[in-house]
């Protein structure tokens, strides 16, 4: 027999006589602690779930000792900075032993089978069917006709431009450039 119990946040997996270390509890060494936070039992293949803890069960253990656990260093460095500090953590545990796993489910077991039992034997009542209302055969569609075609209207063709076309340079730089005249040649006697 096995349970699954809540302590302090954690879950433990729990038989009879298991010594375990928990988080601190609050009592001395020699006292009895309860634990009501079950989350699972199994007992010899019967297994009770919680939701979210298992109703009328309850763990007694006995707090053996108050202990510490191994130091732990936390350590913050930033390189190039000159910067670190080192801090150390010891936590504080309790050594628990569980004394029993207790159950005090039988009676709702049987209530449970009670009303089984009463349902069983009640005759299972049968609704009277519904006459449906036929449906009606659906209509024939009318034949289709197709659509007339339509007809693109034609396009009008390009007009034709008045210039011609000239495909040497020399042509069209003398059509684009004016020429210009000689510059005339002065007199000597202007001079």
């Amino acid at each position: 027999m096995y349970a699954i119990i809540e302590i302090a946040g954690q879950q433990f997996k729990v038989r009879k006589d298991d010594e375990i270390f928990v988080h601190r509890l609050d009592g001395e060494p020699g006292k009895k602690v309860e634990f009501q936070e079950v989350l699972l039992i199994d007992d010899n293949g019967k297994i009770r779930i919680g939701k979210p803890f298992v109703e009328d069960s309850k763990i007694t253990a006995k707090i053996l000792e108050h202990a510490r656990g191994d130091k732990v260093i936390v350590f913050h460095k930033k390189r190039r900075k000159g910067y670190q500090k080192a801090v150390g953590h010891r936590q504080d545990f309790t050594k628990i032993r569980i004394d029993s796993i207790a159950t005090t489910a039988a009676p709702k077991t049987a209530k449970v089978k009670k009303e089984a039992e009463i349902k069983k034997a009640a005759p299972k009542k049968v609704a009277p069917k519904k006459a449906v209302p036929k449906k009606a055969a659906p209509k024939k569609a009318a034949p289709k006709t197709p659509a007339p075609k339509k007809v693109a209207p034609k396009k009008a063709a390009p007009k034709k431009s008045l210039v011609k076309k000239t495909t040497s340079k020399k042509a069209t730089l003398k059509k684009a450039v004016p020429k210009k005249s000689a510059p005339k040649k002065e007199s000597a006697e202007k001079r």
